[in-house]
């Protein structure tokens, strides 16, 4: 049943992450659409899900410095109640610390009342010995401290300092233990970004130009996303900056034929067809009825008519696609590490293991999607993923095996966003250095005439 009471409705969403794997992102729509929680608490019943997920492994290593147990052998609504608590003491500081401690021991009477003891005990403990909290040493043990210290996973902190140096690497650790921005990109069928500006203006809603994409509004407040004034009428979808950007790099014209190849929820679908001024035709393919559906819903409300969609598996696209488009979108299933602020609960669930996994079906994709091309036309292929296993390696591989292929350098063809091109010329965009911008990857590859 739905709950009032944000930290009672946040302990036992965390609970079905973890034991039942659910999505952060969908669970907590469902209770927001519920209905039992209103106003402030809606806000605080996000912060408290996002940011325990967020912070997981900092809050886990609290816990074993104040409890007579490790996190690992504890129950899972004691470690989830623990989580919640020390969230509220060392991350909210809006919250006093005697409310986030005696909150959480009320919500421990109401969910596991024999725990009631020692969670009270850890949490007071913690509360007085904060400055005694001992991190590893950031010089001899560079990735345990980015894992301990940011909240990630040891792996994935060894990875940003291979590929970023250790200066760099915890730059990016720290913005992705970080909220993410919420940006909206305006749909120019209907009108411009200074009008949809104005709009948020009048509601008292904040929204100022993204630094790169001309068609980006980032939003400081105003609520749910489908409260946002515009919404329903199609003014606008929520895109981050980075992948705005990586459409344009596809660079779609008026009057062609595009395929996106792994189309839902559709934000990129759409971007294609607004660039196209609703000209022309995109195909989006995914693999079942219910992602369609997504795509078709947002076309509906955004006004574009120009997408239809087909179920089918992105390996083995249909006879009649060969050699049938100008350009080809391969936004790959991928680890999903450069949006782990957005999806956190993600980056505890994977492995590098699952990277190699993955970049098995996105070499296959892509070799599917040449096959889509026409001569002369341009195959882009992008990720949400900071690994250059799933990446560069891929694109690699397949240029490789498909010298009718080449890669195209960015830098030349997009000059005003040099920056956010690596020196062979691939899209590569991390929020540190770009604006809070999510962590995103994109090549441009050209099928000789």
């Amino acid at each position: 049943m739905p709950s009032a009471n944000p930290r009672h409705a946040a302990a036992s969403l965390l609970l079905q992450v973890e034991q039942k794997r659910g999505f952060a992102d969908l669970l907590i729509d469902r209770e927001l659409n519920a209905g039992a929680l209103c106003g402030p608490d809606r806000g605080l019943f996000t912060e408290l899900v996002y940011g325990v997920l967020r912070r997981q492994g900092t809050l886990d290593l609290i816990i074993g410095q104040f409890s007579t147990q490790p996190p690992e052998k504890l129950e899972s609504l004691v470690r989830i109640l623990l989580r919640t608590g020390l969230y509220q003491l060392f991350f909210l500081e809006r919250i006093p610390a005697s409310a986030a401690v005696n909150e959480t021991v009320n919500l421990a009477q109401a969910m596991i009342p024999r725990a009631k003891g020692f969670i009270n005990a850890v949490l007071r403990s913690a509360e007085r010995g904060r400055d005694t909290i001992v991190y590893p040493d950031r010089e001899l043990d560079p990735a345990g401290f980015l894992a301990a210290r940011y909240s990630h996973p040891r792996w994935l902190a060894e990875q940003w300092l291979a590929q970023l140096g250790p200066t760099e690497a915890e730059l990016l650790a720290a913005a992705m233990a970080e909220q993410p921005p919420l940006t909206a990109r305006v749909n120019t069928l209907k009108l411009t970004r200074g009008e949809l500006a104005d709009r948020f203006a009048t509601a008292g809603i904040t929204a100022t130009p993204c630094r790169y994409s001309p068609l980006g509004l980032r939003i400081h407040g105003g609520g749910t996303v489908e409260r946002l004034p515009g919404f329903r009428e199609g003014l606008f979808t929520i895109q981050d900056e980075s992948s705005q950007l990586a459409v344009r790099l596809l660079d779609p014209r008026p009057g062609e034929r595009l395929l996106d190849l792994c189309a839902a929820p559709g934000g990129k679908a759409g971007a294609i067809a607004q660039l196209m001024g609703d000209s022309g035709e995109v195909t989006a393919c995914d693999l079942t009825d219910a992602k369609l559906r997504l795509v078709e819903e947002s076309s509906l409300r955004l006004g574009i008519s120009i997408i239809s969609t087909l179920r089918g598996d992105a390996v083995s696209p249909p006879a009649g696609f060969l050699h049938g488009y100008h350009r080809v979108l391969v936004d790959a299933p991928c680890s999903g590490l450069g949006v782990i602020r957005r999806n956190p609960e993600g980056k505890w669930r994977k492995g590098p293991e699952d990277l190699a996994r993955l970049a098995l079906t996105q070499k296959k994709i892509l070799k599917a999607a040449a096959g889509c091309v026409a001569p002369g036309g341009v195959l882009l292929y992008a990720t949400c993923s900071t690994s250059e296993v799933e990446n560069e390696a891929v694109v690699d591989d397949f240029l490789a095996r498909r010298p009718e292929f080449v890669l195209e350098s960015c830098r030349e063809l997009f000059p005003p966003w040099e920056e956010l091109f690596t020196e062979r010329g691939m899209f590569r965009s991390w929020p540190h250095r770009h604006d809070g911008m999510d962590g995103f990857f994109a090549a441009r590859l050209r099928k000789r005439g």
